[in-house]
This record gives structure tokens, sequence and C-alpha cells, in this order.
């Protein structure tokens, strides 16, 4: 296969991975926790200062060892300088969009905003607690959604006691806001 058929093939992997990364509007903000723009920003400067540093000398290792048509750690090598520059393209952008929201800020308060830890109670009784986070946060694995997800659009700026319609595919159904929690201001 010729190199021109193997750079190809790997811009549309690039563009396929960057085309599968949750987007955040056209030309709106990415709220974020202070919290989760550290450690986007955190694993950004871990690229840039060590991960790719380290990379690009075993590429220029690997160069000058001669052949590189069979040569594996060029290869390899190659193929993951272009995922970290992926990455750092990608983090770049995310943190240039971000707008940093501490939602200590609503402390103690009943209404629904971003960062709020929600339990709210389904029409079958059932008890459901989740975090509204931003894009690049949220983990549903760990009870953390999108301010952008169905579920926290339909939760923010409710109150606890209010009932609120969420649209999902499997129809309309109502739920209820039980409690509202923010985190602690830290000193």
């Amino acid at each position: 296969m010729s190199k021109a058929f193997t750079q190809e093939d790997d811009r549309e992997e690039d563009e396929d991975q960057e085309a599968s990364l949750p987007e955040v509007g056209g030309g709106a903000k990415n709220y974020m926790t202070p919290q989760g723009y550290a450690r986007l920003r955190a694993e950004l400067l871990q690229l840039m200062d060590e991960e790719r540093p380290k990379v690009v000398e075993i590429v220029h290792w690997a160069a000058s060892n001669g052949d590189r048509s069979e040569n594996g750690d060029y290869i390899y090598g190659k193929k993951r300088l272009r995922e970290i520059d992926r990455r750092i393209r990608f983090l770049t952008k995310r943190l240039e969009l971000a707008e940093v929201t501490d939602p200590a800020v609503h402390y103690g308060g009943d209404q629904v905003f971003f960062g709020a830890t929600v339990t709210y109670a389904e029409e079958s009784g059932q008890e459901r607690t989740v975090t509204i986070l931003g894009i690049d946060e949220a983990d549903s694995a760990h009870g953390q959604v999108s301010w952008i997800s169905p579920i926290a659009r339909a939760l923010l700026k409710a109150r606890a006691g209010d009932v609120v319609k969420l649209v999902t595919p499997a129809g309309t159904q109502e739920i209820e806001v039980l409690r509202v929690t923010y985190p602690a201001p830290q000193a």
C-alpha cells in the first residue's frame, strides 16, 4: 500500500474521531466546574510537556535507524504523535470555550443550576440522584450528567418540591424534585 493511501486513511480516522466527540453548540460556552477545568488543563499540560516530547524523541531515534517503511517504532510513534496532537487541539478548543462556573455560589439554595446534585423521584416511585456538570466532565457511571442532557434540561431552574416533565424516547413522564444540594464553598 502506498503512503498516499495510508495518510488519507489516517486523516479520515482523525476526522471520524473528532466528529464523535461531544459538541458545544455553535459559539456557545462550554460550562465547566473549576475542578473540571483544572483536570482538562492538567491533561493538556501533561501531553504538551511530557508525553509529546517523549514520543518525538522516539520518532527521531527511530527515523535515524534508516528504512522507515518497516520500522515499527517509527510507524507507531508517528501514529501516537497524531493522536496526541489531535487531543491537544481538542483540549485547547474546549478550554478556549470554557466558562468556569463554581457551583458553590449556590450553596444552600433549593433551585437547580449548573453543578447541582439533584435527587428526584420518577413516576414509578424510584429515586435517582444526578449531578449536573459540563460536557467534558460528566460520567454517567458516577451519576453525573451533562448540562445539555434531557434530564438536566428538564431539571434546570426547578426547585425542591417541583414536578417537571421529562421528554424521553419512551414518552413524557413527570418527575418530582426531592432535594437540591451544592458543594460547600472552599475557604
